[in-house]
């Protein structure tokens, strides 16, 4: 008897090519909505997702094992609610700007089809955010789940094709993979009629969309240190870093992954971190943890992602005190070898100390140019010629200043635009350092009116035969001859 065999490399792989004729036919309805039709079909995803954020929040916990579901929560409602409102007012179809002085307009231009890699730490959260920004600027996307988190992608996904289609919109806007495979993902990405990736997720994917051959905007890791300065409120500075490590487990990658400090104030930070739920391992059990951080291939221990530190401390063997939120290993190296001077998306912390703040300047630029190069970093600081400073030499294309990384990166706690795709620029091997948002998403026609003719442009040649202020027409003969002679004398030639 013959067994059939199901190959879902295959399976996948034409799903793919389905939803990029699905998904292409339903981009070439929705292209001709206008502003007004597409500001209601965004508004309406936005209020449907913001009903089920809580419901999403605890399916994408349950299924992932990453994180906190209130924190998951809040990261649905960030997702559905203040980009949402971020997004609201602006022009992204027809026409998005006149200048009627200078004789021209713009046009906004969807890109057209997009696909959307969504990772397993973030996983609601980002298809609410991807899929709001697509329709906002008038695109169709398909998305590429973590396998990981597939079923509460799916259900994201699934929420908001019912919205499009109560709107009578093609709910074939918004797809995705039922079947996702390394496979699937590289068709959509390579396919021919495919205009854009939105990538999100490690190093190796990232580079995968990067090389696909098809535009690609993309995320890089994030391994932002916090710099404490000795004139911060130290406290309070704390606080900040403790909060965001601590949100969803550390999962958002533009949480704090060290702290630097100074030597003049090592003691105040240790006891204020120790105060606050830090546990400082000792050297034998800094050790234990580090050896089980990474894993084989030098990434992230995938097990421990987003795990608390009661966790990780179990399966590193020691013990820890009880009500411990982050734990942190003392370190001096920064490389390869050291994975406390690595991403950890968990609440682990390396912690390193500089004599002043421009070693620490230094430090925190070592640290980055190991991994993170372009994404964020943050310092807690009452100095502003310091702040300054960092703000013009750090590789990074946010500087947090005197706030949580975590939620002032992505816009939640800072005046930066709202968003869960960070750019980390061409330090980063981005294409753009930007929070990513609908504007990223068209291209920009623009119309010209001519202001000058051909005769314009050459009467703007200055004439040979004007005056030349610096040229001076008035030397007496006597004054010449008494130049050619010091000239002749100053070569060495006689005059006799």
């Amino acid at each position: 008897m013959t067994t059939g065999i199901i190959d879902r490399d295959l399976l996948s792989i034409q799903e793919a090519r389905n939803l990029v004729l699905r998904s292409n036919a339903a981009h070439q309805i929705y292209v001709n909505c206008d502003q007004e039709c597409v500001n209601s079909a965004v508004k309406a995803v936005a209020s449907a997702c913001e009903a089920e954020a809580v419901r999403l929040a605890k399916m994408a916990h349950e299924e992932t094992g990453f994180g906190l579901w209130p924190d998951k929560v809040l990261k649905n409602l960030f997702a559905a609610r203040e980009v949402y409102n971020h997004i609201k007012d602006l022009k992204t179809v027809g026409i998005i700007r006149e200048d009627p002085q200078n004789r021209f307009f713009e046009v906004g231009v969807p890109v057209g089809l997009i696909t959307a890699l969504i990772p397993s730490t973030n996983p609601t959260s980002t298809t609410i955010f991807k899929a709001l920004i697509a329709l906002k600027a008038g695109c169709s996307i398909i998305f590429s789940p973590h396998p990981g988190a597939r079923n509460s992608i799916l259900e994201t996904v699934a929420i908001i094709r019912s919205v499009l289609d109560s709107l009578h919109l093609p709910a074939d806007l918004v797809t995705s993979l039922t079947n996702p495979t390394k496979e699937g993902t590289e068709t959509l990405m390579r396919h021919p009629r495919m205009n854009l990736i939105l990538a999100t997720g490690g190093n190796a994917m990232v580079h995968a969309a990067y090389s696909s051959g098809t535009p690609a905007i993309g995320v890089g890791p994030g391994n932002g240190p916090a710099f404490i300065e000795k004139s911060a409120d130290i406290p309070l500075a704390v606080k900040r870093i403790m909060d965001s490590k601590t949100f969803d487990n550390g999962t958002i990658c533009a949480s704090e992954q060290s702290i630097v400090t100074e030597t003049s104030i090592r003691k105040e930070v240790m006891e204020e971190v120790i105060r606050q739920g830090g546990y400082f391992l000792p050297p034998g059990d800094s050790e234990r943890v580090e050896r089980i951080l990474m894993g084989p291939t030098g990434t992230m221990n995938a097990k421990l992602v987003g795990k608390p530190a009661s966790f990780i401390a179990e399966c590193a063997s020691i013990t820890i005190p009880q009500g411990t939120r982050v734990l942190l290993g003392q370190e001096t190296r920064v490389g390869e070898k050291y994975p406390y001077s690595k991403e950890k998306l968990m609440p682990v912390l390396g912690f390193f100390v500089e004599d002043n703040w421009e070693k620490a300047c230094l430090k925190c630029i070592e640290i980055l140019s190991l991994e993170g190069a372009g994404h964020t970093m943050t310092i807690h600081s009452r100095d502003e010629r310091i702040i300054r400073e960092f703000g013009l030499k750090k590789p990074v294309s946010r500087l947090i200043v005197n706030a949580p990384a975590a939620l002032a990166a992505i816009g939640a706690a800072s005046a930066l635009a709202p968003s869960l795709t960070l750019g980390c620029g061409a330090i980063g091997h981005n294409s753009t350092s930007d929070n990513v948002g609908p504007l990223n998403l068209i291209n920009i026609r623009r119309v010209a009116y001519g202001t000058k003719e051909l005769e314009d442009l050459k009467g703007e040649i200055p004439s040979s035969s004007s005056p030349q202020s610096s040229v001076v027409t008035n030397i007496s003969d006597e004054t010449i001859d008494m130049l050619v002679q010091t000239i002749i004398k100053r070569l060495g030639f006689s005059l006799d």
